[in-house]
């Protein structure tokens, strides 16, 4: 766990949380601004969350893993993919990161055209029920994308898998924005709620993403595609101090005292690396 808080790569990984979580939320809150001249569209708006998380996860997917998302890490975290720590690191930078993204564009944009800086909440007559369980099953799409398109075991052919969640994305927009605006992400309500102090129904958009991705894990990694992964190799990743085989020959045969992995955490033996959101 020391050697790994401690690498290169483990903090060139947080900060590209950090950085796409401040793009993401700038661009997809700054697309649903009402300014005068264009009211914008449902489709504008889902395309700019969609496209944008296309873009970062293309851009930064092997730096970090491109969660860009608490309830993504989360999920990852639930299957034993990342380490506790490292899930503790990216929903800070991930917190942060929407909370400065937020900050700016509440700073540039105009008066009269920032309203409530697009925070999400319920409309249209929804039931803080009704809300949870389309987070729920919205984020749960989502994260259930994530997993399949990024899968390294899978041997057909998945095209390009940014795009594929970037569509995820978008596509829960256009439904999911006529009920809460659409969250599917805890760390996209929190930044503007922040800036504007506004947490009327907040926890609607922690509870439904959070229980959506959990729900996704537990399903694609554990009933539809699991992992042949014993109990130690489970919690040596959790803990941070799994390496695999090829690794430790490759210390032992260079007395190396240190290698670094790269950005995301090495998964054992028998599967690749499933780390690209």
């Amino acid at each position: 766990m020391k050697r790994e808080i401690c690498s290169l790569a483990f903090a060139r990984a947080v900060c590209a949380e950090f950085v796409a979580m401040l793009i993401f939320v700038f661009i997809g809150l700054g697309s649903a601004l009402h300014w005068k001249a264009s009211v914008p569209a449902i489709l504008q708006i889902s395309l700019a969350f969609g496209l944008a998380i296309a873009t970062l996860v293309q851009s930064l997917g092997h730096v970090s893993g491109a969660h860009i998302n608490p309830a993504v890490t989360v999920a990852f975290l639930i299957s034993s993919h990342i380490s506790i720590l490292r899930a503790f690191f990216y929903i800070i930078a991930q917190v942060l990161g929407a909370i400065v993204g937020a900050g700016i564009l509440y700073a540039v944009a105009p008066t009269d055209v920032r309203g409530k800086l697009a925070v999400n909440t319920l409309s249209n007559n929804t039931t803080s029920g009704q809300g949870v369980t389309v987070e729920l099953l919205l984020t749960f799409q989502l994260v259930l994308c994530i997993f399949a398109s990024t899968d390294g075991r899978r041997n057909d052919s998945i095209g390009s898998p940014s795009l594929s969640i970037g569509l995820s994305v978008a596509v829960g927009h256009l439904l999911g924005i006529y009920f809460t605006g659409c969250s599917m992400n805890p760390a996209r309500s929190f930044g503007p709620s922040v800036i504007i102090r506004d947490f009327k129904d907040h926890w609607v958009f922690w509870v439904g993403p959070l229980v959506g991705a959990i729900l996704a894990s537990l399903f694609y990694n554990y009933v539809l595609f699991p992992y042949q992964w014993s109990l130690k190799e489970r919690l040596a990743i959790l803990k941070g101090t799994y390496e695999p085989e090829e690794e430790m020959w490759e210390r032992k045969s260079e007395n190396k005292q240190s290698v670094e992995l790269y950005s995301a955490q090495a998964l054992p033996k028998n599967a690749e690396k499933l780390e690209k959101f």
